[in-house]
């Protein structure tokens, strides 16, 4: 279901959304859930999800952004309270490892802090 979502993109849009797809399920374990017409990933709650742009560029935004350490520069609140997002515009220039190290903290407070509707 998530597969067929991302494929109904085009060009770079879809091989980032297929490449996050990818990588959060396989290295990550995270479960992809359709959710808005959008990918989200879960393990015990929601991590993060990928949101197509309109500029043709993709975001991966954390639905507990907030709550991350602020070590994570690459993330960006656009004025939001709770998310933070990184946008990604070419696969080739993912800032690669700083996404790395913010899924790693996301996925830990996942896992040890419950996450509590506002």
């Amino acid at each position: 279901m998530v597969e067929e979502a991302i494929h109904q993109f085009d060009g770079e849009q879809k091989a980032i959304m297929l490449y996050l797809y990818n990588w959060l399920t396989k290295e990550f374990g995270l479960f992809p859930k359709l959710k808005f017409k959008i990918p989200f990933y879960y393990k015990k709650s929601w991590i993060c999800y990928t949101n197509p742009l309109k500029n043709g560029g993709v975001e991966l935004a954390f639905t507990r952004g907030n709550e991350l350490s602020k070590t994570h520069t690459i993330l960006n609140t656009k004025n939001r309270k709770q998310i933070k997002g990184v946008e990604i515009k070419k696969l080739k220039n993912m800032p690669f490892n700083q996404i790395y190290f913010a899924l790693q903290e996301a996925i830990l407070l996942d896992e040890t802090v419950s996450y509590k509707r506002k």
